[in-house]
């Protein structure tokens, strides 16, 4: 893998406009700099540790797995950092370079909110000012993370374009960029884009599996059998499976499914019949397109997995066989939700609900001395009104239908 020209195998690289250049330039030389700077890390080391609230705990999820039998079960909870997500870790991290580089105004993309939320309440903390680009269908079914980022001082733009959803904010934002490229930093919330954002993206993100693999040794004496992440861009997946790559540990990561792969509504790059390799949104990797090259409507019960594209070091990880990757229907995620919900007192997001699915497919198959590590990415405060939907919650309908009358 080169570095300098950002590639994971054939995968990633840096393909933008020429307008974008100097700042993707200016911005990599600072990240540069930054990533062998002590002073840096240990920045975003104390801030991580008083401001996010890591390290975040691994729990061990024993009613579960007592009721399915076989493996036992650890949960990473990222769900439990500051703004209720994975995403935080690389806000942080992204902040303290834009305060180095001097400039005052962040963009970004956001899907099911959570990099929203975190992107704004990073800004909120530093003091930038802060534009998110959210499709409209995204900004519907995830109105409380809206509510939030607006609260926190954002300024929240409705894509109407396209799709309405994160495929169209991130076109949204690079136009954004092009025309403010001299003040503004786009602060990309997954391991995807042009270099060197993948890579710097998953260095922010590796701190989970870092702390997953000194917890997990702590408490079994021994590493995982099986690692299980859900993947939308990748960023979560990636952050955890990093680690463990070089490990005798099953890494698998879970694409969204939709309403079954066989159609068109679903999210899965690598089962999916029209995912191939194409160049989009500044990076060669695997995209959902039709046959004329353009790119695919996407399906997902959850907004967070409802994209396109997949981040380069995981198309090249897909390629090369070390990473296993699957899928989850919106169906199996809603169950598992249920079941999380029912027996461990926890909420997951719908995002890594199809981690869970996976997770509670595989640990029947295994011994009792063997282990799962499920990654939690985020909880799911935010998916209360698709929820009650989707579970047809009567005297939630109730409550809105009184409310809306006052």
């Amino acid at each position: 893998m080169n570095f300098l020209k950002g590639y994971f195998g054939e995968f990633g690289g840096r393909y933008i406009p020429e307008v974008l250049i100097p700042a993707v330039d200016d911005f990599a030389k600072v990240w540069e700099e930054a990533k062998k700077d002590e002073q840096f890390w240990k920045e975003f080391l104390h801030l991580a540790q008083t401001y996010i609230g890591r390290p975040s705990p691994l729990y061990f999820a024993e009613n579960i797995s007592k009721e399915l039998g076989g493996a036992k079960i650890y949960v990473k909870r990222e769900d439990l950092n500051h703004t209720g997500a994975h995403k935080i870790n690389n806000c942080l991290g992204q902040a303290l370079l834009v305060k180095r580089m001097g400039k005052k105004r962040i963009i970004t993309e956001t899907g099911a909110g959570q990099n929203g939320v975190a992107v704004a309440t990073v800004c909120a903390k530093m003091g930038f000012d802060c534009t998110v680009y959210m499709g409209e269908d995204d900004i519907a079914r995830q109105r409380p993370n809206v509510f939030w980022m607006e609260r926190l001082g954002a300024k929240v733009v409705s894509v109407t374009s396209g799709t309405k959803t994160l495929k169209d904010a991130v076109n949204e934002a690079l136009r954004d960029w092009a025309t403010n490229v001299e003040n503004t930093h786009y602060m990309i919330g997954s391991a995807l884009g042009p270099a060197p954002f993948p890579e710097m993206v998953r260095e922010f993100q590796r701190i989970i599996g870092r702390e997953t693999k000194e917890q997990i040794l702590k408490a079994e004496g021994k590493l995982p059998n099986k690692i299980i992440a859900c993947v939308g861009g990748g960023s979560n997946s990636i952050g955890i499976f990093y680690d463990f790559l070089q490990d005798a540990v099953e890494l698998i990561g879970v694409e969204a499914g939709g309403k079954g792969i066989e159609g068109d509504e679903h999210a899965s790059r690598f089962f999916g019949k029209n995912g191939r390799t194409g160049i989009v949104q500044g990076y060669k990797s695997i995209f959902l397109q039709n046959k004329d090259g353009q790119i695919s409507s996407t399906h997902s019960v959850s907004a967070g997995l409802d994209y396109a594209g997949i981040g380069p070091e995981h198309a090249f990880l897909h390629a090369s066989g070390r990473v296993k990757y699957t899928y989850a229907t919106d169906d199996e995620a809603i169950d598992a939700l249920k079941k999380v919900m029912e027996k461990e007192g926890m909420i997951p997001a719908l995002e890594s609900s199809h981690a869970w699915a996976q997770a509670m497919k595989c640990a029947p198959k295994m011994s009792p001395d063997q282990i799962i590590v499920v990654n939690q990415s985020g909880r799911g405060d935010k998916d209360i009104f698709l929820i009650a939907d989707v579970l047809g919650d009567e005297a939630w309908f109730d409550f809105l239908a009184k409310k809306s009358k006052k």
